[in-house]
């Protein structure tokens, strides 16, 4: 199945759209506007939105107040997504796709763990092992003790996706202090940076890894949209 630039023998094309910063509340309304085009077919092909976030605490349809620990000084927003709290701020890989999953399975179990899939190909690629963690959705790497380096909630409707899943890069994981993160207590954060250190180019060598894993996991041909361009 085809990578970043290669024809997908599927026939399915997902078109990548890097955003840059964008304020959570925008971001919201943008992915749920999109939503809705691609279920009004006014949208002819899957998305994917790759963002990062001003520091934000965002409350699932699971979530617990209990779990938010210390909310001052950051926006909270309750959402529609699965999952209980988490947080997102510079650094954090934030992808959001935009799927009709009647091209591909009406499954959501089928898609939260094809997510997982095209992640943990994205880390294996930039040497993480990476792995689920039974029970809990998300993705972890059991080097040096079990840590979550990325966690999945999403939202459907008629079939089409929103919301998605946070990546930790760069992040600085002191914001995680803020909330007991996904109300799993006791749970180790961490990102691609304490993996592997510090380097130049990390976020572009992890936006690519992204981006070619999922053009691999879900076979769709891969049309990079301009950076902070708006479909």
């Amino acid at each position: 199945m085809g990578g970043q630039g290669e024809r997908s023998v599927s026939g399915r094309v997902l078109e990548v759209i890097q955003a840059g910063v964008v304020p959570y509340g925008d971001a919201l309304a943008w992915q749920r506007d999109l939503a809705q085009a691609r279920i009004e077919r006014r949208i002819p092909h899957d998305l994917l939105l790759l963002l990062e976030h001003p520091p934000v605490v965002t409350l699932g349809r699971n979530s617990h107040d209990s779990n938010v620990l210390r909310p001052a000084g950051v926006e909270l927003f309750e959402v529609e997504r699965g999952g209980d709290v988490t947080f997102h701020g510079p650094g954090q890989l934030v992808g959001y796709p935009i799927i009709d999953l009647t091209g591909y399975k009406q499954d959501l179990h089928w898609y939260l763990r094809t997510l997982e899939q095209a992640l943990i190909g994205a880390l294996e690629t930039l040497g993480i092992p990476a792995e689920r963690n039974p029970g809990y959705t998300g993705v972890w790497t059991s080097r040096n003790g079990i840590r979550k380096i990325a966690s999945i909630g999403v939202h459907v409707k008629q079939w089409v996706t929103w919301h998605g899943f946070a990546l930790n890069v760069t992040t600085d994981l002191a914001h995680f202090d803020r909330i007991v993160p996904c109300g799993i207590p006791g749970v180790d954060m961490t990102s691609v940076e304490r993996e592997r250190g510090p380097r130049e180019g990390l976020w572009d060598e992890t936006v690519g890894a992204v981006i070619k894993s999922f053009a691999e996991t879900f076979g769709v041909e891969v049309l990079p949209c301009p950076e902070g361009a708006r479909t």
